[in-house]
Order: structure tokens, then C-alpha cells, then sequence
């Protein structure tokens, strides 16, 4: 199921990034999925991180390519952890993406942009009753401080302006929209919850307006 985007034009001109190096990996899941990767680095990144851009499937020959912008997030995506759905999010997206033609765009951005050991503090105070936007404010830190604008400059050094967007997070096709990238489609991921993870994405729905669908009897 896809929607069609209505977002606005771009706020200003984005500096220029380049790719900088290209290289093919095979990918092996867990499950036992399997899938080719195009690894692409860049310079000239504004945030200055080593984000990078895995074209997957025909990416080559998408007129519309599916894109999933993707935060790392190491608990989730390395070690399993079920207390969010980045893990199986991700293995998703890559299937998903293999299928289209498209990119998944790894983001260095652990913990919403808070980073990794800000992440487990946040985790602390989640145990003690916060949610998980409120836990990063009671450490005086943003709720959610990502920022796309290296996203955006990722996807116009690889020729992709105009995309099918991989996502449930309104944020993310807003932030594009203004930033050049016109976002055709959103479409949904799929929806992963566990026991450990639900009140987590009941959180995400409420406050920030994610489109998950979540079972209403959960």
C-alpha cells in the first residue's frame, strides 16, 4: 500500500556530496536471506559521519527507486535486542528494497541522534516509567535529534531525487521534501512487535504520528 506525497519544495540549494568509493558485498541474514549489495561511500557530507548507500536489486534501473533511510541502531541490528524493531526493520527493508530496486541508506545516527551510551541511559530511565521520547528529554537531550540533510545529499549524488519512500516516520519524507527530494510514495514497513517492544511503538504512534498498525487490542 503506497500514499501519495503532497510535501512542499525544498527550503535551500544542499552543498554538493560526491560518491567516493564503490564496491559489490554479498549479504547473508541470520534467517538465511541472502541479497547483493553496490556499497557506496561519499564526501562532502555536512554532519561529517560515514554514512553510506547500499544499492540493492535492479537500483540501476529503478525509474523510482524504494529507498529506506535507516538509523543504526546497535542493539537492534547487531545483537537482536527485542526492546525496539530496528533489527527486524532493517532485514525487512533489505528484502523489501532487493525486490524494488532501490537503496537502504545506513545513517550513523545510534539512539535517534543521541548516541549509543545516551541510548542505554535512556533505557534506564525507560525502566523507571519514561517513554522513549520523554526518557532523552529527562537527560537533556532531544527527543529525536536526526537531522536528513545528509540523506538528502546521498540521494542527489546518486541520481535519486525523486523517490518511494520506505518508512512510517512522517519526519523523515518532510525533512527530504525540503530538502530537495520528492517523496512519490510512502510506503509502509512492516510491523514487528514483541512483548519487550510494544509499548515502545504505541509510543511512536501517539506522540510522532508513526503509521504503524498495530493490533488495536494490543
Amino acid at each position: 500500500m503506497s500514499e501519495q506525497s503532497t510535501l512542499g519544495s525544498a527550503e535551500m540549494p544542499l552543498a554538493a556530496a560526491t560518491v567516493r568509493t564503490s564496491v559489490r558485498i554479498p549479504l547473508q541474514f541470520g534467517d538465511g536471506f541472502r541479497t547483493e549489495a553496490q556499497v557506496f561511500t561519499f564526501a562532502g557530507l555536512v554532519d561529517g559521519q560515514e554514512h553510506v548507500a547500499l544499492g540493492l536489486g535492479r537500483y540501476t534501473e529503478a525509474q523510482v527507486p524504494l529507498v529506506r533511510l535507516h538509523s543504526e541502531c546497535l542493539t537492534g541490528d547487531v545483537f537482536g535486542s527485542a526492546r525496539c524493531d530496528c533489527g527486524p526493520q532493517l532485514r525487512d527493508a533489505a528484502e523489501q528494497i532487493s525486490k524494488a530496486g532501490g537503496y537502504l541508506i545506513y545513517l550513523r545516527q545510534e539512539g535517534r541522534g543521541i548516541g549509543l551510551y545516551n541510548k542505554l541511559d535512556a533505557y534506564a530511565l525507560q525502566d523507571q516509567g519514561l517513554n522513549t521520547y520523554e526518557a532523552n528529554e529527562a537527560l537533556g537531550l532531544p527527543s529525536d535529534g536526526r537531522d536528513y540533510t545528509a540523506a538528502a545529499q546521498i540521494l542527489h549524488a546518486l541520481g535519486a531525487p525523486r523517490i518511494r519512500l520506505l518508512s512510517n516516520n512522517p519526519d523523515k519524507a518532510k525533512q527530504l521534501a525540503r530538502r530537495g527530494i520528492t517523496v512519490r510514495d510512502k510506503v509502509p514497513t512492516g510491523v514487528f512487535v514483541t512483548a519487550s517492544n510494544l509499548r515502545y511503538l504505541q509510543t511512536k504512534v501517539t506522540v510522532t504520528g508513526h503509521r504503524i498498525a498495530l493490533n488495536p487490542a494490543a
